[in-house]
């Protein structure tokens, strides 16, 4: 399902970084995602070691020129790892797969991995939507892996 809006994708700004953490301390996301939120100076102190790092792949999610959240590439114990972390008020319209699917023709490395807690299916799909597949269980979470670029 394509979403009805527009989603794009862009360099992270400053600006960018206080909608991220209004994101990242909605209970209802953090539950999803297994993940607590980080205080605002941890935060923002993650986040500028993030994008002082050329390494790492760091994009803004825009739906209709508005920030919808994230999507981050990094290399981890060598692998290389995505992850995406996308506002409530703009889930369910098909936004993240939109983003991934966009990062994915910018992240170049295969296989790219996601970790992904066990109970939120609605991150699971997205991954599958895009091409990932389920190849171990570890703990609470899912490891997938996408091999190859998805298709058409």
């Amino acid at each position: 399902m394509q979403p009805m809006h527009t989603v794009e994708l862009r360099a992270v700004t400053d600006d960018d970084l206080p909608i991220f953490f209004e994101h990242q301390r909605d209970p209802a996301a953090t539950t999803m995602a297994a993940f607590p939120a980080r205080e605002r100076d941890d935060f923002m102190e993650h986040w500028t070691a993030i994008l002082a790092d050329r390494t790492l792949f760091t994009r803004t999610v825009l739906v209709e020129g508005v920030v919808a959240g994230n999507v981050v590439s990094w290399e981890h114990d060598g692998e290389r790892d995505v992850g995406y972390w996308i506002g409530r008020e703009h889930w369910g319209r098909g936004i993240a797969t939109a983003a991934l699917r966009l990062s994915l023709e910018e992240i170049t490395a295969r296989p790219l991995h996601a970790h992904v807690a066990r109970s939120n299916v609605a991150s699971i799909r997205v991954l599958e939507k895009c091409g990932f597949i389920r190849v171990r269980e570890d703990g609470d979470e899912y490891l997938l892996v996408l091999w190859s670029p998805p298709g058409p």
